[in-house]
């Protein structure tokens, strides 16, 4: 548990608030702009059948009001992050990346 407490303040950190939400539940009231992350699933690798190492696989979206708002490149520069795709809804933009931590 202290690995993905360590990635929360990583994100608060790049978002500069403390309003990044963990798999928050539906309906959930957020704060924009705001960051909010899910766990995916768990990435092993193998060497003679069995697994030597394994990652947890994240989807972090970030959601701000500014389309031009620094956040996602912050977010963008983290080791073992991927950008896959972006959307704009309800005047939001939406960041969506993969990260491996």
């Amino acid at each position: 548990m202290g690995q993905r407490l360590d990635l929360h303040e990583i994100l608060c950190d790049a978002l500069g608030s403390r309003n990044v939400y963990f798999q928050p539940p539906t309906g959930y009231k957020m704060t924009y702009d705001c960051i909010v992350y899910k766990r995916e699933k768990i990435d092993s690798r193998f060497a003679n059948n069995k697994p030597y190492h394994h990652a947890n696989r994240y989807s972090v979206t970030v959601i701000h009001r500014d389309p031009e708002s620094p956040v996602p490149d912050k977010i963008a520069m983290l080791p073992m992050c991927v950008h896959d795709r972006y959307f704009a809804s309800d005047n939001l933009h939406h960041d969506v990346f993969t990260l491996y931590y």
